[in-house]
């Protein structure tokens, strides 16, 4: 059988959807509904193109000049399966894997109990942005966010440690970037 995404579409040269030039699949369906949400054409499961898998690899193959792939959406972890192996992929092409998801970290541990492929998607995301948008707290002050809620997560670390590991800081020095840390106890 054929893994397939429903997709809203895929943008090249993203500055805002997380460190460095970046590429993004914006996944059809979100349960969530965030109000004010910049996105909301990619909430109906309805909608959007479904794509073969290998259609997509074929499109990261020819991605230049990009640093890494973000999940977005609508809720990639809607589609948990097909992202993960989508992420797996962009890995092995030397590409950094972000994903913004309207559920939390924790929320995601619990339904990766019940649900297939959420588990095997956190293990392949480098920085997971969880929680949904909310309105009154949003704010162009925080990194990468639309909303001072949501978290900027080190999912690799987190995982390890078994507590989540917030990404507090990006600096640049000498075209590297080095990510500070903050463990949440």
């Amino acid at each position: 059988m054929k893994i397939r995404l429903a997709v809203r579409d895929i943008q090249t040269d993203s500055i805002v959807d997380g460190e460095g030039v970046r590429s993004v699949i914006w996944t059809q369906g979100c349960i969530h509904n965030c109000k004010g949400c910049h996105n909301p054409g990619t909430h109906s499961f309805c909608g959007g193109v479904v794509l073969e898998l290998e259609e997509v690899k074929k499109m990261i193959d020819s991605l230049e000049g990009q640093d890494g792939v973000t999940f977005s959406g609508g809720d990639p972890m809607e589609q948990p399966i097909a992202c993960a192996e989508l992420a797996k992929y962009c890995h092995s092409k030397g590409l950094n894997v972000w994903c913004y998801t309207g559920y939390t970290y924790e929320e995601l541990l619990d339904k990766s109990k019940t649900k297939p492929g959420i588990l095997d998607f956190l293990r392949e995301i480098d920085v997971l942005v969880d929680g949904r948008f909310v309105l009154e707290e949003k704010s162009y002050d925080v990194l990468f966010r639309g909303s001072k809620n949501q978290r900027l997560i080190d999912v690799k670390k987190s995982l390890d440690f078994e507590r989540v590991v917030i990404v507090s800081r990006f600096e640049s020095s000498n075209d590297m970037v080095e990510r500070k840390h903050y463990v949440f106890v």
